[in-house]
């Protein structure tokens, strides 16, 4: 099911057998029947670790959201409650658990998994709540990074980022370093780390303190990533701002991607049977759609700009109607034996192929109209420069047709960020507008921007500029059909963040020194010493046979979230031909400008709309 997570340099498959192994663990403790009440946030990323199936070999037979009130009527020997460490999920815990009780007596045994860590807040919350001494076990499964693909890994902590900068609450770096460690014990001690940003030195002085505290009973193991890059989200908070263009972030910036699983209108897909398809008849319910690159055109497709997309899925069009042709070539019994045992691939091939045509028209639809066009455009004009220092028409027309505020805050931010801040004058101006209009519960919203620099006054000289030219952000011929530069994901703009990970390998970070002093936050360059055999043993991994060193890998990790499109140009950059190293990337969340706007709001009022 997973073979997807193998096919990388480092074989991810090894760290969700741990997670698998840890879980059955956990179930097998209980003894008996089973039920599983699970915190709706957890469903999806443990359906990447362990299926139903597995589960209920395990004794778990019955499945239940987490909801306040009672559970339904069922007849299992143990309930087990699987949450995060989150306060307000612990009244409907003890509501359940006094329900329970109380129709069924002390005929059950209850047992809670906090993920990934316990919590003793919530254990006191527990006693308060008068159910502490109900539960047989309470206890933790350490879920922390969670592997979607070969070169894709994330903890999915929604909201991370706000902790971190709006409630300085640091829980989130402490299983970030837990989850590092956890790499480390899988895949060997990783030589190298560089990071950039506040975050990025908190999770490498305790991800050292802990090595230093841990090193007697390290065990042996040959390093197989040799670089760790951290980056701190706001040393480049610019780029989750932007419209994604690949085919993988036009998806989620339009329907949303969530552990590797789209929603769709069944209507709009197609099916590839023989009869040519059509329609899906029937449930009005979403379908859902699994985007990994376990599928291999989805793997050829997604990191593509979106405009070379449709010239891919006619070629693949063509080739798959030439293997069907082959048919009527194939004579002998041998030939149509041979031909029939290729059938169920080519099958596949086509049913995936109408499955993506299907999700272009609708991509293409959506990307089509003047709204997304026009604020694409307007997001364009800004990190080239242009007129980002007066109100820009197109966003008082937004907020004059009243459009989502997400869209129009996402703007504003573009602007401000690409302006390396607003006068006063200007910032008042756009904040009287968006309240004027929206109503006064988002002055809320507006101060938690300026908390975490999304929004702020000029302030000395503009650095933007020169970050802007030194590092090459903006490209102005930039081919999206057969890229030779990152900026292709962007149609043109560089990704920050992805730069910084091209510059540390080819020509190194010291070349770009004072654009580093430019950028918010300390720059970390540290080496964790490993033993001599080791190092030794590492060192004489090349290819032999081409008479070239084996690139290197280095594992990025962003603390506060990361766009597909970044994780595209990552990709892009392993795929070069003189690749000085291969990337995998790790993130606190998998982000798009629109979620990222959500996650720093107050929800005081119903959550916004997808801006598009």
């Amino acid at each position: 099911m997973a073979s997807h997570l193998s096919s990388g340099r480092i074989n991810l498959a090894v760290l969700r057998e741990s997670y698998r192994r840890e879980l059955l663990e956990c179930l097998d403790r209980c003894t008996g029947s089973k039920a599983l009440v699970w915190d709706d946030a957890l469903t999806g990323p443990f359906s990447l670790i362990a299926e139903y199936s597995l589960l209920k070999e395990h004794g778990a037979d019955k499945m239940y959201p987490l909801r306040p009130g009672q559970l339904p009527r069922n007849n299992v020997a143990n309930i087990i409650f699987i949450c995060r460490p989150k306060l307000s999920l612990m009244d409907s815990v003890a509501q359940n658990v006094h329900r329970e009780e109380e129709t069924a007596g002390c005929m059950k045994e209850f047992h809670i998994f906090f993920v990934p860590r316990k919590s003793m807040l919530c254990e006191h919350k527990l006693k308060e709540l008068g159910v502490h001494g109900c539960f047989t076990n309470i206890d933790e499964y350490c879920l922390n990074l969670i592997p979607f693909d070969y070169d894709l890994l994330s903890m999915e902590m929604e909201s991370s980022f706000k902790e971190c900068y709006l409630q300085n609450d640091e829980t989130s770096l402490f299983y970030t370093v837990q989850a590092l460690m956890t790499l480390q014990t899988l895949y060997g001690v990783i030589p190298n780390i560089y990071g950039k940003g506040e975050l990025a030195k908190h999770v490498v002085d305790m991800m050292l303190r802990m090595r230093r505290e841990t090193v007697s009973t390290e065990q042996q193991i040959t390093p197989q990533i040799d670089n760790l890059l951290i980056l701190d989200r706001m040393v480049d908070p610019l780029t989750p701002l932007l419209s994604q263009l690949t085919y993988e972030g036009l998806i989620d910036e339009l329907f949303g991607i969530q552990n590797t699983m789209v929603k769709l209108p069944p209507e709009n897909l197609t099916t590839g049977d023989s009869s040519g398809g059509g329609p899906q008849e029937g449930s009005s319910e979403m379908k859902k759609l699994t985007l990994n690159s376990g599928e291999q055109l989805y793997a050829e497709l997604r990191d593509k700009n979106f405009s070379a997309v449709g010239a891919m899925l006619s070629r693949k069009a063509k080739l798959i109607s030439a293997q069907f042709d082959e048919r009527h070539a194939a004579k002998t019994v041998g030939e149509i034996k041979q031909f029939v045992s290729k059938l169920p691939h080519m099958q596949a091939a086509r049913t995936s192929l109408s499955t993506h045509v299907s999700i272009t028209e609708m991509v293409k639809e959506r990307s089509s109209t003047d709204e997304f066009l026009d604020a694409l455009h307007t997001q364009q004009d800004f990190f080239k420069g242009l007129d980002t220092d007066k109100a820009n028409p197109y966003i008082e027309d937004c907020i004059a047709r009243q459009e989502p505020i997400v869209k129009v805050l996402r703007l504003i931010c573009i602007q401000c960020m690409c302006n390396n801040g607003f006068r006063q004058k200007l910032l008042d101006y756009y904040k009287r507008e968006v309240i004027q209009t929206y109503g006064f519960e988002h002055m809320i919203t507006i101060q938690n921007l300026e908390a975490v620099r999304l929004l702020k006054t000029q302030e000395g000289s503009r650095s933007y500029p020169n970050i802007r030219k030194t590092l090459r952000l903006f490209v102005e011929e930039v081919k999206e059909q057969n890229p030779s530069d990152i900026a292709y994901v962007y149609s043109g703009y560089a990704p920050l963040s992805v730069r910084l990970a091209q510059f540390l390998h080819r020509p190194g970070w010291r070349s770009i020194t004072e654009v580093l002093s430019l950028l918010p936050g300390p720059t970390i360059e540290e080496v964790q010493q490993i033993p001599i055999g080791l190092r030794k043993r590492k060192s004489s991994i090349t290819s032999i046979q081409s008479g070239t060193v084996e690139p290197k890998v280095t594992l990025v990790l962003f603390l506060g979230g990361v766009t597909y499109a970044e994780i595209s140009a990552l990709r892009f950059l392993s795929q070069l031909e003189d690749a000085p190293a291969e990337y995998l990337v790790a993130t606190t969340k998998l982000i798009n400008g629109t979620n990222w706007i959500e996650s720093i709001m107050e929800t005081l009022s119903p959550k916004p709309m997808n801006p598009f």
